[in-house]
């Protein structure tokens, strides 16, 4: 009878490895079901990404305003009659140039010289003599 229930523990132990540690175990299943929640996370992550890409295509596609604010933000544009302002605090130090040498270009550095303004310049349409107008064909 000893025997019998030695034999059957051991035919239990067999049987439960591949339940808990074999190709389809339980251990197997949580893990790949970790696995899947990561994925599906970084699939909505991806999602969210294309979603704002496809969105900032079309505006780039169908209008001037997303090329507008690309301009003047990364490149510095501004319209014909706007005035471009630049605040520059007189207390900070100038930004370091990396090597040692000095630039000759200022773009994309701050200066430490003084506020000023600069108003773009303005075509300007010669204007009409009034004194040949109408009063002139009064007179005449």
């Amino acid at each position: 009878m000893r025997l019998v229930t030695v034999v059957l523990i051991i035919l239990l132990v067999l049987i439960q490895y591949p339940l808990w540690w074999g190709h389809g175990g339980w251990l197997r299943v949580h893990e790949l079901q970790q696995q899947l929640a990561q994925q599906q996370k970084q699939n909505e992550d991806e999602k969210l990404r294309n979603e704002r890409i496809a969105g900032e295509v079309q505006d780039l596609q169908s209008g001037t305003a997303a090329v507008e604010e690309r301009a003047r933000y990364e490149m510095g544009m501004v319209k014909d009659g706007e005035v471009f302002v630049q605040f520059v605090s007189p207390n900070q130090p100038l930004p370091a140039t990396p090597g040692g040498s000095s630039d000759t270009s200022t773009r994309g550095q701050m200066s430490a010289a003084p506020v000023r303004v600069v108003p773009n310049p303005v075509s300007r349409v010669p204007e009409k003599k009034h004194g040949r107008g109408k009063e002139a064909k009064k007179a005449g």
